[in-house]
């Protein structure tokens, strides 16, 4: 059952009570349900569950990490709004995004959000605990992510990876896949600011709770 807030609306307890009912049994571990169920609540597409990946004991390590104070770092400035009210009203996590270190301009054959991710990369990924990244558009910085880390980088504690969109994100999405690292993926095309912050909103409730 997903974890209740007492700041909860009735109509969003309605809402998960429905979707629950019309998901019907799944397979999913009781975290997992949940990360399924904020991404039905989000998109209202009951669809999801066919395309949605988890990693061996993914949602167990992106709560670990929560609790321990990592930071969740994501792609897009409409990601970060779509996680820091959770954030707030739970462990207060800091919410940053990539933009933060991006250049003004995208250099030739790059993006600003893969240059920005390799700037926050190399200032967050030190000593306290890895970040969470969220990836909700920009299959360009999860490349980035995955070639620091090929190169010896530190990994994420947890990878949310649903760029949306048909260019370079089916190749972004299979290469992730294949990495080992611990993940929640979005097969196919879709994805979005709005999935990538369902999922994490749903962590940051169980890491409260």
């Amino acid at each position: 059952m997903m974890a209740g807030m007492a700041q909860d609306h009735p109509i969003f307890t309605e809402s998960i009570r429905r979707i629950r009912e019309a998901l019907g049994p799944t397979a999913l571990h009781p975290l997992e349900q949940q990360v399924l169920e904020r991404l039905v609540h989000s998109s209202g597409d009951l669809t999801l569950g066919g395309l949605l990946q988890f990693t061996p004991g993914a949602c167990d390590r992106g709560l670990e990490a929560l609790r321990s104070g990592a930071v969740i770092l994501t792609d897009t400035a409409m990601a970060a709004a779509a996680v820091a009210p959770m954030a707030k009203r739970t462990l207060g996590t800091q919410v940053l995004t990539v933009l933060e270190w991006a250049p003004d301009c995208a250099p030739q054959g790059s993006t600003r959000t893969a240059v920005g991710l390799e700037r926050a990369w190399n200032d967050l990924s030190g000593d306290r605990s890895s970040p969470l990244l969220l990836i909700g558009s920009a299959p360009t910085a999860l490349e980035r992510l995955l070639d620091l880390v090929a190169a010896g980088a530190a990994a994420p504690s947890l990878v949310i990876g649903m760029p949306v969109g048909f260019v370079g994100v089916a190749e972004s999405k299979r290469r992730l896949a294949a990495s080992g690292l611990p993940q929640i993926r979005l097969e196919g095309s879709r994805g979005g600011a709005g999935l990538v912050g369902a999922a994490v909103n749903a962590l940051l409730r169980a890491a409260s709770a």
